[in-house]
């Protein structure tokens, strides 16, 4: 089975029984972005469950599988030109890039612990 196949379907299995097990909703959006060069773009997720403690983004890449951009454990972080932001009280957690790059456009997944 093709390596990033064999890792969306982990991540898939991984979202699921962790919603079994805590009954966590997560809404993403968007899950798949397209930017242009240059531009600045902001992927947003909302979580349900006020128990969780950490988040996790993810990047989809055709021939890695998943890429781990990010695993928050308090207010956010940065990475060159990608930022990450957490908001327990509100249960809300984004995305941001700036000054985007041709490569940045794909799929994006959160996952909340």
């Amino acid at each position: 089975m093709e390596k990033s196949l064999l890792g969306a379907l982990f991540l898939i299995l991984y979202l699921h029984f962790g919603w079994v097990r805590c009954q966590q909703n997560v809404e993403q959006s968007p899950r798949n972005l397209r930017v242009q060069e240059r531009e600045k773009a902001a992927l947003n997720c909302n979580y349900s469950n006020s128990a969780s403690t950490n988040l996790q983004w993810f990047k989809q890449d055709p021939r890695k599988g998943l890429i781990l951009l990010f695993y928050i454990t308090s207010e956010g972080k940065q990475k060159g030109r990608l930022r990450s932001t957490l908001n327990r009280k509100e249960r809300h957690s984004s995305l941001h890039i700036s000054d985007a790059q041709p490569g940045d456009s794909g799929t994006y997944f959160c996952a909340v612990e």
